[in-house]
């Protein structure tokens, strides 16, 4: 029994979502998403819910009916409100500039770090060292806000680096605090 595929996924007004069996499309004010589903489950439309139900119990169906309820409703929160992450600069000489679309990341590196946007996705800079990122697909903002960190992860010894707002570091001790 899926706790998580078992419950409805409400639908509001200025959404729109088409099935073509195991193919689904939601469309609203942010964007149109569409995603093919795998496995032996049905996807349902009543009134203004969506139910999503297996038609086995074998494990693999199991397993994508939880699944496969969790990524419909955020391709439906997606296209309704959006996603959103933070990713703050911390560090001496850290910035971050906004160039048009893309942004440009200087983290003590030999050259400046260049990124450009995924398709559905924004970036905004927000002073010099605080990095917003927004989208409907939360796969794709996931992904760009990951791709960013990577450049300059944060370091566990002084704590600099690219790092989630909500992220916390734990910072290890040094050589010189292991030896006493």
């Amino acid at each position: 029994m899926s706790r998580i595929g078992n419950q409805s996924i409400p639908i509001p007004s200025d959404v729109s979502v088409n099935i073509e069996g195991l193919k689904v499309m939601v469309e609203g004010p942010k964007g149109s998403l569409t995603h093919s589903f795998v496995g032996d489950i049905a996807i349902d439309e009543s009134g203004n819910t969506l139910i999503v139900t297996r038609n086995s119990e074998d494990s693999a169906d199991r397993a994508f009916h939880g699944l496969a309820r969790s990524l419909l409703a955020n391709m439906v929160q997606g296209v309704k409100h959006g996603f959103h992450k933070t990713l703050d600069l911390v560090g001496v000489g850290y910035r971050v500039q906004q160039t048009g679309e893309a942004i440009t990341l200087d983290v003590m590196l030999s050259h400046l770090v260049v990124v450009e946007p995924l398709d559905g996705v924004k970036i905004e800079v927000e002073g010099n060292n605080k990095i917003n990122i927004s989208g409907y697909d939360k796969q794709v903002v996931g992904q760009m806000a990951a791709s960013i960190r990577k450049v300059r992860p944060p370091n566990v010894y002084t704590g600099k680096g690219i790092r989630y707002s909500d992220e916390t570091v734990r910072l290890k001790p040094g050589k010189s605090a292991r030896r006493a």
